[in-house]
């Protein structure tokens, strides 16, 4: 069964680009939720023994503070100890006085848990703005990487355009997933990073697997098929693998997900569920974003040498 993708492309952009402008809405109206890692702000640690519930933690620390705050729990694995982060993103730290309430009222909340503060740090605003623009020249970097990486593999289908078309869908994922981050008011800190980068790489191998298909179907089909033919054929050869491997592995974080939130893990479920929203953006993307872009390019250069003889 024959299927024209590529006639759809008008379908697929307005998509995307209803959703990237939605995203750029959304900014302003809900606005970012940048962690203290790139806002400043201060992290308290503390110790405990038993169960505490870091939602419950959480709660109790942003009424006793009077501001939002971010609870992360782990264990030491030196001490084996259980400990959690009490952190808060702001343009100036806490004051002593603030850290010490703070620590009352967890030992009043859990008299029973050896609630212990263990330490206290304040992180400068400017620290944090600088190492943000580090973590964007390296995703930049990356995707510069990535695109001279496609030109090169890819000369023989016009490897610059190639990447640039991969670039375009590459950035389309980032959108999305900083779009998950901004609705679900998940905290701007490393995971974003994290996700992006994971997101680049395995969005770009599903864009390598189509791009592999229209070179060699172009080898072995030669003239015979047009551009569009060529790229219609090798998405419906690409497909079924792209989306099954797609599901699986969504399917395994859905299921982080689901215990992260009965755990009330939130730095876990602020990596899985933006990486579950990435995949199916890059699946997306590289099914019917890049290689549509790709054609629409060839058939402007065709076009475009087809009229230079009738103006001569």
């Amino acid at each position: 069964m024959k299927h024209d993708f590529v006639s759809k492309n008008k379908i697929f952009y307005t998509i995307s680009i209803c959703l990237m402008a939605l995203t750029l809405i959304l900014t302003f109206v809900i606005g970012l939720n940048l962690d203290i890692q790139f806002k400043g702000g201060a992290i308290i640690s503390y110790s405990y023994t038993g169960d505490v519930n870091a939602n419950d933690v959480q709660s109790l620390a942003a009424s006793t503070i009077g501001e939002k705050v971010n609870v992360q729990g782990k264990t030491d694995v030196a001490t084996g100890k259980s400990t959690f982060d009490v952190s808060l993103a702001a343009t100036k730290g806490l004051p002593v006085e603030t850290i010490d309430k703070l620590t009352k009222a967890l030992q009043e909340k859990y008299p029973d848990n050896a609630v212990t503060m263990t330490s206290s740090n304040n992180v400068d605003p400017t620290i944090g703005r600088e190492f943000f623009a580090k973590c964007m020249v390296a995703v930049a970097f990356a995707s510069l990487v990535m695109v001279v990486y496609i030109a090169f593999r890819f000369k023989r289908i016009g490897g610059w355009s190639a990447g640039v078309m991969c670039m375009l869908a590459l950035l389309h994922d980032m959108v999305l997933v900083y779009a998950t981050f901004i609705v679900c008011q998940f905290p701007i800190n490393e995971n974003f990073v994290v996700v992006i980068l994971t997101i680049l790489g395995y969005s770009i191998n599903n864009t390598i697997v189509v791009y592999d298909r229209i070179r060699e179907n172009k080898r072995l089909g030669g003239s015979k098929l047009s551009i569009r033919e060529l790229v219609n054929k090798s998405l419906g050869q690409s497909i079924t693998r792209a989306v099954n491997t797609t599901v699986s592995t969504v399917i395994a974080l859905a299921v982080i997900c689901i215990v992260a939130m009965l755990y009330g893990v939130n730095s876990i479920l602020s990596f899985a569920f933006p990486m579950i929203i990435g995949m199916i953006s890059g699946v997306y993307s590289s099914l019917f974003i890049a290689p549509t872009l790709w054609v629409v390019w060839q058939e402007h250069k065709i076009n475009k040498k087809k009229a230079e003889p009738a103006k001569a």
